[in-house]
C-alpha cells in the first residue's frame, strides 16, 4: 500500500489543510478578470476564450506548471484536486477527509468529470455542481483515498497521459 509522507513541509502551501487557499499555477487560458471560480472559468462562452486557450484547456496542458509543485513537495501527480473554497466550505465531515492530503495534479474524479464544461451549460450550472458533480467527485476521491496503491496511482498517470490526447 502506498502510504502518505505527512504534512507538507511548507504548510502556508498545504492548500488541502490549511484555511489559507492558495490557487495553483496554470497556464493563461483566457479566464476574465474577475472570473476565479475553476467551475465558473470552464463555462465561460466560446466568445471569452481564444483558440489557443481552447486547445490548452482541451488538453490540460496549463497544468503542466503545476510539475513544479510536485518537485517541490507541495502537491503529487494523483491526489484529489483543489476545490474552489467557496465549495469547500460546503463539505460535510466526511468529504472533509480530502482535505487531509496534498493535493494533486490528477485524480480518479478529475478523469471522470474531464468534460464537466459540458454537464455545466446550462443556466442553472452552479446547481448542478453543488449538488450532483461535486458529491460524486468527493465521494470517487474519498473511494481513491480508501484504497490507493503505487499501481493504482500508476494507471491514473497513464490514464490522464491518454486523456490528454483523446480527441473529444
Amino acid at each position: 500500500m502506498y502510504v502518505d509522507r505527512g504534512p507538507s513541509p511548507r504548510p502556508c502551501l498545504a492548500t488541502k489543510r490549511s484555511p489559507k487557499f492558495w490557487t495553483p499555477p496554470d497556464a493563461p487560458t483566457g479566464t476574465p478578470p474577475g472570473r476565479k471560480s475553476s467551475v465558473s472559468s470552464m463555462i465561460l462562452s466560446g466568445a471569452s476564450i481564444t483558440p489557443v486557450s481552447r486547445f490548452l484547456r482541451r488538453t490540460k496542458i496549463n497544468e503542466l506548471p503545476q510539475l513544479i509543485n510536485v518537485l517541490r513537495c507541495d502537491m503529487r501527480l494523483v491526489r484529489p484536486r483543489p476545490e474552489d473554497p467557496r465549495y469547500v466550505a460546503l463539505y460535510t465531515p466526511e468529504q472533509r477527509r480530502v482535505l487531509t492530503v496534498r493535493p494533486g495534479i490528477t485524480s480518479a474524479a478529475s478523469l471522470a468529470y474531464r468534460h464537466e464544461e459540458q454537464l455545466l451549460s446550462g443556466a442553472d450550472w452552479e446547481t448542478v455542481y453543488r449538488t450532483r458533480v461535486l458529491p460524486d467527485k468527493l465521494a470517487i476521491d474519498l473511494a481513491y483515498l480508501a484504497r490507493r496503491t503505487l499501481g493504482s496511482d500508476l494507471k491514473l498517470i497513464l490514464q490522464t497521459v491518454a486523456a490528454m490526447f483523446d480527441s473529444q
